[in-house]
């Protein structure tokens, strides 16, 4: 699909500007063939004004006489009476009748003689006709050169704007490409994370529906199927809110927030949780911290990243969340203590389904809490990064605020 979206981008790019660049050349050779016809006739009227007083283009004070021409005196009954002309052999008069008797056979008063290269101007005068021929080979070499001269620069710059398009192609159908691939990788792996407690919750009713499973077996495989179907439910949840955050359906209500309480409401809300576990969680926050933004989702945000905290600490650690103040925006932090995250997983934390240790893919974490809160902060036109260094995990996120 993607190659078929390249070739259709080159395509079109190469049809906007080959009717362009076609269009201006032919208007520039279309132009330039009007102006030097109306040079040549320009000059004929002035010649027929006047056409034994002319002498030869470019000797008198006339500086539109440029163009080779002559002129012919035509009497009432069509006669030829005397020529005039310094570029042309004159002597010839059966020649200079045929081209008289051509120019005389039409009812145009301006016109073309393709046969003789020849255009002429016809005038009445006093005794007859006055007739001005004025030669075309310089104007048809003129507009034959410019148009090959066209030409080569239409081929050679539809050779440049091809490879030009090949190049921005790649630049614009990246970001379609990095989307499709997202998209197929997100299948990929929402199919292998569900694949793994379907085959649990399976093995385990296989196993109940035997009639030489006992009680207490039955009951183990229950809760087996049970908390399958709890984390099969966390993943459903999570995949359906990053769906609804990649279609634009989640809906932020956004208004003044106290950033420094809703911290400290976090903080509490875990508290417990990690007493339970034999863990400590210090929360340091200033007072008097507010910025615009939806409480819900930054609640939200910060749920993710203690409950990241308590998944992945150090057994007995201590967890500090922090909150600095920087001017114009604060800088939350969630420092942990473990086994340090190298360079290459610091860089693909954030993606979906992607998970540092691969063992713990059974403890209800599936790679999507970051991902969301990235999502999140994103939102709030924020920056969120991870550290880590000195047997510490470090989470922070950099949100503005009000002054």
């Amino acid at each position: 699909m993607i190659r078929k979206l390249r070739i259709k981008f080159i395509c079109v790019i190469m049809v906007i500007v080959m009717v362009l660049l076609g269009s201006i050349l032919g208007v520039v050779i279309h132009f330039t063939g009007q102006n030097m016809e109306m040079q040549s006739i320009s000059m004929m009227r002035t010649i027929a004004s006047s056409p034994f007083r002319q002498g030869i283009p470019g000797k008198n004070h006339d500086d539109q006489v440029r163009l080779p021409f002559f002129t012919v005196q035509i009497s009432s009954r069509g006669e030829l009476i005397a020529a005039s002309g310094g570029y042309f052999d004159l002597t010839d008069r059966a020649y200079l009748q045929e081209i008289v008797n051509s120019a005389l056979g039409s009812d145009r008063e301006i016109g073309e003689l393709d046969a003789h290269d020849l255009r002429y101007f016809k005038s009445a005068s006093p005794r007859g006709f006055t007739i001005v021929f004025s030669d075309t080979t310089t104007e048809s070499s003129t507009l034959k050169h410019l148009f090959y001269s066209c030409l080569g620069i239409f081929i050679v710059a539809m050779i440049v704007f091809f490879g030009i398009s090949i190049l921005l192609s790649h630049w614009v159908i990246k970001p379609v490409a990095t989307a499709w691939d997202q998209q197929r990788q997100f299948v990929a792996d929402a199919s292998h994370e569900l694949k793994t407690p379907l085959s649990v919750i399976m093995a385990n009713a296989e196993l109940m529906q035997n009639e030489e499973t006992g009680e207490e077996d039955c009951a183990a495989y229950s809760r087996n199927i049970l908390n399958m179907t709890y984390q099969m439910r966390t993943l459903v949840e999570n995949m359906l809110e990053m769906a609804r955050v990649d279609n634009g359906a989640v809906k932020m209500v956004f208004s003044e927030v106290d950033f420094s309480q809703l911290v400290t409401d976090a903080a509490l809300s875990f508290q417990l949780l990690y007493e339970e576990k034999g863990m400590g969680l210090r929360c340091a926050v200033p007072d008097g911290i507010l910025l615009r933004g939806s409480e819900h989702h930054l609640y939200q945000m910060m749920d993710v990243l203690l409950d990241n905290a308590l998944k992945y600490s150090t057994p007995g650690g201590m967890v500090s969340m922090n909150v600095v103040s920087t001017g114009r925006s604060c800088v939350l932090s969630v420092a942990s203590p473990g086994e340090e995250i190298s360079q290459e997983d610091l860089k693909k934390i954030f993606k979906r389904f992607y998970r540092a240790d691969k063992a713990r893919s059974m403890n209800g974490s599936y790679g999507l809490g970051l991902s969301i809160a990235e999502s999140i902060v994103e939102a709030h036109k924020g920056k969120i990064w991870a550290e880590s260094g000195n047997g510490y995990n470090t989470f922070f996120v950099q949100l503005p605020i009000l002054n």
